[in-house]
């Protein structure tokens, strides 16, 4: 039998997992730390903004009577919601500002030397960039500050001398400078996101003209929504919901949904709406592990398996649907107590190592990492307890800038 809905903690006991979180452990245990532990700023990018910026619209748009839900209203709300996003964040116009003079410019690279399968990453050799032709090092193809470039930029992209810590393979002034290679669908997607495919060659003055290209690409991704649903025929029962559950007596699992739709015989949808193209191998599973993560939750709380997780690609205008069973959410919980299991005993020992994968090339922390010839700064003394955050509840709007491959 299933247990009965059990009382939400004020505060966590114990430890604390949130999907994205746990995911990160999974990914790459030393992200988890950069990220939970060390608590590294992330800035995000234009594309997770705009992401963020589609998620607030599509809350908006349920708040209007049915009848009122319409493409045109959807677009009407973008700019209205992109103000309410800069008065909880103002830092993130400097996306659009034009760099001071003498600085490095903005330009995330050629757009046209990109690929759109975010499965594919320079640092795989198994996963070439869509022009073959490229060096690996072609500067085009790299973001960040340009004085951590360093190495051979003839190398192909699987050289191992390009992904190991090893000092000694490294050339240019220090030992410490790091090789910093970013995916060509994340150089492609922050290009797209910052209309930089237009406005690359135009010499200063084009902070209002990014803008503009980024609103405008909010206003496509909602295109994309509505082709694969209408928003007139739905009545979701939450929408941005925090949701909770305490498994093993000692276990908080948490995280938001982006809409949980309730039928009149009970059943119920888990939507995920996702802004980024359908995903690819690792990125499928990153996403899938989300989805049963909140459904479980919603099971040991509500009693009722979820009958259906949907994730909504709008970008590609695709609808993937996945019906979990009892039994494979109950194998999923032992995973999750296992991996709760596994930080905590990383964190005694202060050993969270790299795990290389094509996901480096969406990370931000490449700079420290020792696969990238980076050194991570000092483990934080004391310890940070807790498997996600010291808050009481996870800060919605950062989970949301921090979407993506790795968010």
């Amino acid at each position: 039998m299933i247990p009965a809905a059990r009382r939400r903690p004020e505060t966590p006991a114990g430890p604390s997992l949130s999907p994205s979180r746990a995911a990160d452990f999974k990914t790459c245990p030393l992200l988890f730390r950069f990220r939970t532990i060390d608590k590294l700023p992330e800035t995000p990018s234009a594309d997770q903004v705009r992401g963020t910026l589609v998620h607030a619209v599509l809350e908006r748009l349920f708040d209007l009577p049915a009848a009122e839900r319409t493409p045109e209203a959807a677009v009407a709300l973008v700019a209205p919601e992109w103000e309410r996003l800069l008065e909880q964040e103002p830092a993130l116009a400097d996306l659009f500002a034009d760099p001071p003079a003498g600085a490095p410019s903005r330009s995330v690279g050629a757009p046209s030397r990109s690929t759109d399968d975010p499965s594919r990453s320079a640092v795989d050799p198994s996963r070439p960039t869509s022009d073959p032709s490229l060096p690996a090092g072609d500067p085009s193809l790299l973001v960040g500050d340009p004085s951590l470039l360093v190495g051979d930029l003839s190398l192909p992209a699987g050289d191992p001398s390009r992904t190991t810590g090893d000092p000694s393979r490294l050339t240019g002034d220090s030992p410490r400078r790091a090789v910093v290679t970013r995916d060509p669908a994340a150089v492609a997607a922050e290009a797209d996101a910052t209309g930089q495919a237009t406005l690359v060659d135009i010499p200063g003055g084009a902070e209002a003209a990014r803008i503009a290209a980024f609103l405008s690409g909010a206003g496509n991704l909602l295109t994309g929504y509505f082709a694969v649903e209408d928003p007139q025929r739905l009545q979701p029962a939450e929408r941005e919901a925090l949701i909770s559950t305490v498994i093993g007596d000692e276990l908080l699992l948490r995280g938001y949904i982006d809409r949980l739709d309730v039928s009149p015989a009970g059943d119920l949808r888990v939507v995920d709406y996702k802004t980024g193209g359908a995903p690819r191998e690792a990125f499928e599973g990153r996403a899938l592990f989300q989805l049963k993560f909140y459904a479980l939750v919603l099971w040991r709380t509500r009693g009722v398996v979820p009958r259906v997780l949907r994730l909504l690609y709008l970008k590609d205008a695709e609808v993937c649907d996945y019906s979990p069973e009892a039994g494979e959410l109950e194998r999923f919980e032992r995973t999750l107590v296992a991996l709760s299991e596994a930080i905590e005993r990383a964190k005694r020992d202060r050993d969270f190592r790299p795990k290389p994968s094509r996901l480096c090339g969406w990370c931000n922390h490449q700079a420290l990492c020792p696969e990238f010839g980076g050194t991570p700064p000092p483990f934080p003394e004391p310890a940070t307890s807790g498997a996600v955050s010291a808050e009481p509840e996870p800060d919605r709007l950062a989970t949301m800038l921090r979407d993506g491959p790795l968010g």
